[in-house]
């Protein structure tokens, strides 16, 4: 299935948000309950984009800075590629493709913003403190992109104890951002700028805007994305912190 445009990726992306709304009908919730707010639209996305635009910034100037310090021929490339942990896959440079990877994307922060940071969070935070509801709601988000190297694994490009480390690592990553996108909801009353940042991170950042070496093609994405995440949680945190503070004077 994965071998097709209509990837079981997508497919299990559209299934959740088909059972996500069955869900917020069998609670008798609408979708505002779970951060899809009809205010404040365009102006959270953009407070993610600029969020998103200079973590990565930052990111992309150091990584083309250790290219550089190595001797490397270096440009930007625009062309699709899926993300993979052993490699670069296929190479898709056609409008259509890149239309079609903005589509995928989309819908995917729409499940996962959705699942994530409304579903999970909401249950969660009616029988517990906003402290647990936000790390449990990460940690669950976490063991979600273990499917990541189990895929892997069982195409044969990782070895058992490749797919434990790589597992252990994608648990806190991915548990990482998703205290950051959690934070955002809380701070800004709607999913819209943990959408963007989260849009910026899968769509832009790794299938799209590619470090062109003599040598490979995003020899250091993961460092990319880590310095990119680091940066951006920590910034989130700081904010949330004297969001909470000038909230007591």
């Amino acid at each position: 299935m994965d071998q097709t445009i209509f990837a079981e990726n997508f497919i299990n992306k559209i299934f959740g948000i088909v059972l996500l709304f069955v869900l917020l009908k069998q609670l008798h919730w609408d979708i505002s309950t779970i951060g899809f707010k009809k205010y404040g639209l365009v102006k959270t996305i953009l407070k993610g984009f600029a969020l998103a635009l200079f973590s990565f910034f930052i990111a992309y100037t150091i990584e083309c800075s250790i290219l550089y310090f190595q001797e490397k021929k270096i440009h930007l490339g625009f062309f699709i590629t899926g993300f993979s942990l052993t490699g670069v896959g296929s190479i898709q440079t056609g409008i259509g493709f890149v239309f079609i990877n903005i589509f995928f994307n989309i819908i995917n922060v729409i499940m996962e913003e959705g699942t994530f940071r409304g579903l999970f969070y909401q249950l969660i935070n009616t029988r517990y403190s906003l402290k647990t509801a936000l790390f449990i709601q990460a940690l669950l988000f976490g063991i979600w992109h273990i499917v990541t190297p189990f895929h892997n694994w069982i195409d044969g490009e990782i070895s058992g104890m490749g797919f434990v480390s790589l597992s252990i690592g994608y648990i806190i990553l991915a548990g990482m951002m998703g205290v950051k996108w959690g934070l955002l909801y809380r701070m800004t009353g709607n999913l819209y700028a943990g959408m963007a940042d989260h849009f910026f991170n899968n769509c832009i950042a790794t299938n799209l805007l590619h470090v062109v070496s003599n040598t490979g093609i995003d020899e250091y994405m993961i460092f990319r994305i880590l310095i990119a995440q680091i940066f951006s949680f920590a910034l989130v945190v700081f904010l949330w912190k004297r969001q909470k503070i000038e909230g007591l004077k």
